[in-house]
C-alpha cells in the first residue's frame, strides 16, 4: 500500500528493470515457482505482488531498494515470513525475499557471529552450538533471525541472557537511498539504537553481528500440566520465584492430540509449559521443581540436554489466520487464570490459546532508553492469539482476542512489536513510550524520509 492506504501496483517496466541485473532470481506470475514463493507463514494472506526477488547478497539488495523507490512501487521485505500480520507479502508490490541470505560465520574464540537475515533461529543455534555457543533466538526453529532481532527477540534465553538485541554487536543495513551501512554503537549509533527493537522501519539488516555464549548442556524441555486456576496461577508465581537462568513459555490450551499426552485429556484444558534452565543440572532440577509439584505431569520432557535440542522436533503445518494480539503486563491479575480458562471454552477457533512469558532477569537489568525495545520493566508478556482457516471467521475470533485481551489487562496497554497484528498507529503508540516513539519517529526522517520502508508496524518520519 502507498502511505495513504491505498493499493500500488508496479510499473510494466519493473520485471525487466529487475531482471537486469538479477536475472534467475526474480519470480514473477507466469513462473511456475510462482504460487509457493509468494505465500508467507500464515497461508491465508493470499496476495499477488508484481515479483517476488530472492536477494543473494546486499548489493542484490540495494539494487531492489532502488527499484521501488523510483517507481513507487510497495516494498515488502521477507525473512522467516511469520509476522502475524503478513507484511512479508504485497499485492501488486515487490517482495524482497531474503530466506536465501542465510550464512552464518562463526569466531568461537571472540565468542561472536555473523548471520545473514534469511537463517532460521534453528540453523543458526545449530551451527553455534557445535561450538557450545548460543545466542538467544525466540522459540521456534523456522522463524527468520532477522525479523526476530529487529523486533527485540523474547525467547528460551530472556532470563538468563536478555533479548536477542543485547547481544547484537552490530549490522549491515541497506537504507532507503540504496546506501550500504555498517553500523554499531560507534558508528551511525542513531540507526544501530532504532535497530535494536525498532522493527524494519529504517532499512534492510543483510547481516547481523551477535555475541555469543558459552550455553552448551541445558535443562530443557516440555511440562504438560491439567490446566486449573490454581496450577496456571501457580506456574507464574513459581516462574517468577525462580533463578533468573530459568525462563519458561507456558501455553494454556486445550490439548491437542499428541501421542505424547494420555487420549482421556485431548480436547480439555492443559498448560504446555516450554522451558529452559541455562545451567546445572542439578540446580536446573531445583528450580523446576516447584512446577512439577503444582499437579502430577500429563507428560514431561524437561531433562538436561544440549540447547539446540529445544529447536528440533516436526515442523507443524502452516496455519491460515490468526487472530491475536499481546500485552506486557506488571501483574498477572486475581481472576485472570479464571478468566483464560473461561474464554477457551467458548473458542470455536480451530486453536485458541493464551500464552504466559514471565520476565525479569537480564532483560530488565538493561536500563531504559539503551535499545527502542520499549517496555524494560515489564513483568510478563502474555500472547493471546486464535488459529483459523476461513477469513469470514475473522470478526468472531478477533472479538474473542479483545474480550480476553480486556480481561488480562493492567491498564498499561503495553505490547511487544514482534508477536502485534495489524492495528496501524495504535499498535505503534502501544509498542513504544512516547519518548520512544519520538526518538524513532527522528531517526525515520533521517534514514527514511519518505517512508519507502512501511508495509509493517509503521513508524512515520518525524515532520521537519
Amino acid at each position: 500500500m502507498d502511505s495513504a492506504g491505498g493499493p500500488t501496483t508496479a510499473p510494466d517496466i519493473l520485471i525487466p528493470s529487475l531482471r537486469a541485473g538479477l536475472d534467475g532470481r526474480v519470480i514473477a506470475p507466469d513462473d511456475p515457482r510462482y504460487d509457493d514463493a509468494r505465500h508467507v507463514f500464515f497461508t491465508g494472506f493470499d496476495r499477488r505482488p508484481a515479483a517476488v526477488v530472492r536477494a543473494g547478497d546486499a548489493a542484490d539488495v540495494s539494487r531492489v531498494i532502488n527499484l521501488a523507490r523510483e517507481t513507487g512501487a510497495e516494498l515488502a521485505v521477507r525473512g522467516g515470513g511469520h509476522g502475524r500480520a503478513g507484511y512479508g507479502t504485497s499485492e501488486g508490490g515487490i517482495v524482497l525475499d531474503l530466506s536465501g541470505m542465510n550464512g552464518v560465520e562463526i569466531d568461537a574464540d571472540g565468542r561472536t557471529a555473523w548471520a545473514q537475515p534469511g537463517v532460521t533461529a534453528g540453523e543458526y543455534t545449530k551451527a553455534t552450538g557445535e561450538h557450545g555457543l548460543a545466542t538467544g533466538l525466540g522459540d521456534t526453529a523456522t522463524v527468520g533471525v532477522g525479523g526476530i532481532t529487529l523486533s527485540g527477540g523474547l525467547g528460551f534465553l530472556v532470563r538468563s541472557h536478555g533479548l536477542t538485541i543485547d547481544d547484537l554487536l552490530g549490522a549491515e543495513v541497506v537504507t532507503a537511498d540504496g546506501e550500504i551501512l555498517e553500523v554499531d554503537e560507534d558508528t551511525h549509533a542513531d540507526l544501530f539504537w532504532a535497530l535494536r527493537g525498532g522493527g524494519g522501519n529504517f532499512g534492510v539488516a543483510t547481516r547481523l553481528r551477535f555475541r555469543l555464549h558459552e550455553i552448551d548442556r541445558v535443562v530443557g524441555g516440555m511440562l504438560v500440566l491439567p490446566a486449573s486456576a490454581q496450577v496456571i496461577t501457580g506456574l507464574v508465581h513459581a516462574a517468577d520465584a525462580a533463578p533468573a537462568e530459568l525462563s519458561m513459555i507456558a501455553n494454556v490450551i486445550k490439548a491437542p492430540p499428541l501421542p505424547f499426552i494420555p487420549a482421556e485429556r485431548h480436547g480439555t484444558p492443559v498448560v504446555m509449559a516450554s522451558m529452559v534452565f541455562a545451567g546445572g543440572a542439578d540446580a536446573g532440577a531445583r528450580a523446576i521443581a516447584p512446577m512439577r509439584a503444582l499437579a502430577a505431569p500429563l507428560a514431561d520432557t524437561v531433562r538436561p540436554s544440549r540447547y539446540q535440542e529445544m529447536y528440533e522436533g516436526p515442523e507443524h503445518p502452516r496455519p491460515r489466520f490468526d487472530a491475536g494480539t499481546n500485552l506486557l503486563v506488571n501483574t498477572f491479575a486475581p481472576g485472570a487464570a479464571e478468566a483464560i480458562l473461561e474464554h477457551l471454552e467458548t473458542s470455536t477457533a480451530h486453536v485458541a490459546s493464551a500464552q504466559l512469558r514471565v520476565l525479569g532477569g537480564a532483560m530488565a537489568r538493561v536500563p531504559d532508553g539503551a535499545t527502542a525495545f520499549g517496555h524494560r520493566g515489564a513483568k510478563m508478556m502474555l500472547n493471546i492469539g486464535a488459529i483459523y482457516a476461513s477469513a469470514d471467521e475473522g470478526p468472531e475470533h478477533k472479538a474473542w482476542v479483545n474480550s480476553l485481551a480486556t480481561a488480562l489487562s493492567d491498564g498499561t496497554g503495553a505490547a511487544y512489536v514482534g508477536f502485534l497484528g495489524d492495528d496501524g498507529d495504535q499498535s505503534v503508540g502501544r509498542a513504544y513510550p512516547p519518548a520512544t516513539l519520538e526518538r524513532l519517529a527522528d531517526v525515520k526522517r533521517r534514514y527514511d524520509p519518505d517512508n519507502l520502508f512501511r508495509h509493517n508496524l509503521n513508524v512515520h518520519p518525524a515532520v521537519k
